[in-house]
């Protein structure tokens, strides 16, 4: 079974290529993936490799955890799967209590 891992604090101009170069001295990767940001399209500093063997990815992660890699230190681990995050509400308000007490005619404060 394949092996997901996370790689953080890499350098901003670090490639998925050397990225797979850099965990392809311990064994063969199916894909080194770098994110980026969806706006600007740079590098937001942190990746994810898979590699098909556990034994291979293992060693892959003790070895580069922690150490130096274009000047920043690495931090390597298996990947957790992605939580849920909750659906925040729009940038509007939108709030029942918000308009404060208004008599009683029928203002955001009345409570339904």
């Amino acid at each position: 079974m394949s092996k997901r891992i996370y790689v953080g604090g890499l350098p901003f101009k670090t490639t998925e290529e050397e990225m797979n170069g850099l965990f392809g001295a311990y064994g063969q990767v199916t894909s080194a993936k770098l994110i980026t940001d969806k706006y600007s399209g740079q590098s937001r500093g942190f990746g994810f490799v898979e590699m098909p063997n556990d034994e291979e990815a293992n060693a892959a992660m003790e070895k580069l955890n922690g150490s130096d890699f274009g000047g920043r230190k690495l931090t390597v681990n298996e990947a957790r799967p992605m939580e849920a995050r909750p659906r925040t509400g729009g940038g509007f308000g939108g709030g029942r209590d918000r308009g404060g007490d208004r008599g009683g005619r029928g203002g955001y404060g009345d409570k339904w």
